[in-house]
């Protein structure tokens, strides 16, 4: 997430600034971001200073206790995914919550406060399925939900091979990413998945910046194109975007490019200037715009008002860099995340956060269960909500009675893929608002 900036901040719209505002606060993903900023808007300047606060009842198996309106699913998918990079098998009423989320259609809204109304079909949402099929699919014994889900990622998909938020948005760098790693999840290839000849990586081959742009900003990728058609730099659409570039969603796993054996990559910027540039090319090219930035922020990715560090977009970093076999570049924003005293505060009370740092650690080789010396990650985001049980290692007939039920259930390939979106984000995975801003001259 680019910084604003005081020029940046005057062109940006109000949803934009108040997502802003929002994100330190609910930190759910991309799809927190864009609807709370929408109910900024409509809500009212002022409340009656005699209206009693009404404490929302929480539904059962949900991890949190903040108000799950914007980011339910989101931060489910999150929890339920870093559990099972732990060898975690999460509780049933955790996954009974998610599933129970979805809608006719095959679709995830936010949140549903009441499952039994019928979904209206504009509420739901990319970021909240994708984060949901890929929670699912690495749960296990779901297959049904996860296809119907898949099935509407696939109708919903725009004509240039992206996808926006909801259902008909313009395309985006963050949705179309979180739907890449749900893809990914099921053992499609994501490729190979088209709507009107575009494919998702052509997407978000049109939203990056190249070789035209200034040398610190090749490589980067916009959230989406400005009116005008100009692309600025979005530090987390960057970091999902390179995420997506080499076939993954935020649970790439240890094991990824050699990393559990210690091989180590140097990131390479060659890719930026690259004519018709691959997926794993624009990739990297993105890689290298994210080490160059992490390297200027002391190792973190700094806030999109440009005050204080983003956390969430720099865990994001660390994961994506790992993907890509750039162990020691990820080992950077992972290492100043332990070190920054601002980390723990931001997970305080959010699964969402506490689920990313776990997806980080894993990605890089580190213990969650350790995290700056002596926080426990793991044991914190379990107290959320419901405890997973451990999961014990199958052997001999067991372990191949289990393979071929987790290949039935649509989890044999890719079954740690996670987006961000998203996701999400927010998730948290990101802010569905771009940095708007003008270039410098």
């Amino acid at each position: 997430m680019a910084p604003i900036g005081r020029t940046g901040a005057a062109r940006a719209p109000p949803a934009a600034l108040a997502a802003t505002l929002l994100l330190p606060l609910t930190l759910a993903g991309p799809a927190t971001a864009a609807a709370a900023a929408a109910a900024v808007q409509t809500a009212p300047q002022t409340a009656p200073q005699t209206a009693p606060v009404q404490k929302k009842k929480l539904p059962e198996g949900l991890y949190g206790t903040a108000d799950p309106e914007f980011d339910g699913v989101w931060r489910q998918s999150l929890a339920l995914l870093a559990q099972r990079t732990q060898h975690l098998r999460p509780a049933p009423a955790a996954v009974g919550f998610l599933t129970g989320q979805q809608c006719a259609d095959g679709g995830f809204a936010a949140y549903r406060a009441d499952v039994a109304k019928p979904c209206d079909p504009a509420t739901e949402d990319t970021n909240a399925t994708a984060a949901a099929v890929q929670a699912l699919s690495a749960a296990g014994g779901e297959r049904a939900a996860v296809g119907k889900a898949v099935t509407w990622l696939k109708k919903i998909q725009n004509d240039d091979g992206g996808w926006g938020f909801n259902p008909g948005g313009p395309t985006d760098a963050n949705s179309t990413a979180v739907v890449v790693g749900g893809l990914a999840a099921v053992g499609e290839r994501p490729g190979k998945t088209t709507a009107g000849g575009g494919s998702p990586y052509d997407a978000l081959a049109a939203l990056q910046l190249g070789c035209d742009a200034k040398k610190a900003e090749q490589g980067a990728y916009a959230y989406q194109p400005e009116d005008d058609g100009a692309l600025f730099p979005n530090d987390y659409a960057t970091a999902a975007a390179v995420l997506a570039g080499t076939g993954h969603g935020l649970a790439p796993g240890p094991a990824e490019k050699g990393a559990a054996a210690g091989e180590d990559t140097p990131v390479d910027d060659a890719g930026a200037c690259a004519e018709d540039p691959s997926p794993a090319q624009a990739s990297e090219a993105g890689a290298a715009y994210l080490a160059r930035k992490l390297a200027a922020g002391d190792g973190h990715l700094p806030a999109l008002t440009g005050d204080g560090p983003d956390h969430n977009a720099t865990a994001v970093a660390a994961i994506a860099l790992a993907a890509g076999g750039h162990r020691s570049a990820a080992r950077e924003p992972y290492g100043w995340l332990e070190r920054d005293k601002g980390t723990l505060p931001w997970t305080k009370d959010n699964p969402a956060a506490l689920a990313t740092l776990v997806l980080a650690a894993d990605a890089v080789g580190a213990d969650p269960g350790a995290f700056a010396g002596d926080t426990d990650l793991v044991a914190r985001l379990n107290a959320t909500g419901p405890r997973p049980t451990a999961e014990k290692p199958a052997t001999g007939a067991a372990a191949a009675d289990e393979e071929s039920s987790d290949d039935d259930d649509g989890t044999g390939t890719a079954v740690w893929a996670l987006l961000g979106v998203g996701l999400a984000a927010g998730a948290g995975i990101g802010l569905l608002a771009s940095a708007r801003r003008k270039r410098n001259a």
